[in-house]
């Protein structure tokens, strides 16, 4: 019998596959918090995003999500175009992001039948399962791969 409290509200994520340009190297930057993103905590993970980048060029392909298109975000994005660039993927497209492969990865390994008292202690799986694959290069090219994506 599996038995749970129910007790915690809602564990949210970013993330962001990064690929070298000429196929190097792979990684996976993410971030988590309690409750939802929205468009300011977005643009403080891009931010993020920039400093692990070491300032490098940055093309995002992303989604339709709501924050991702606010007059806020859209704001940021014109301060950022020195540096960054999006790509909206089409809607219904989120078999052509890596990103969803990711979160399929981890909901089957880490996640999967976990049943945790607190979203701290769901941070904690993710976060494992996260850093688990974002060490592996290997993978992290599988999921642009799988989508028929190529650099």
């Amino acid at each position: 019998m599996l038995t749970h409290h129910f007790n915690w509200k809602r564990l949210s994520m970013a993330s962001a596959l990064a690929f070298a340009p000429d196929g190097s190297d792979a990684s996976l930057v993410f971030s988590m918090r309690a409750g939802s993103f929205n468009d300011e905590a977005l643009i403080e993970f891009l931010g993020e995003l920039h400093d692990l980048m070491k300032s490098e060029k940055v093309t995002l392909i992303w989604d339709g999500l709501t924050s991702h298109r606010s007059k806020k975000m859209k704001a940021y994005l014109k301060t950022q175009r020195h540096w960054l660039v999006t790509e909206r993927l089409p809607p219904y497209g989120h078999d052509l992001n890596p990103v969803e492969q990711v979160w399929g990865n981890l909901k089957n390994r880490e996640l999967a039948n976990l049943c945790p008292d607190s979203v701290e202690e769901a941070a904690v799986f993710a976060d494992d399962g996260l850093l688990r694959i974002g060490e592996d290069t290997r993978l992290c090219f599988s999921f642009l791969k799988h989508c028929g994506l190529s650099l």
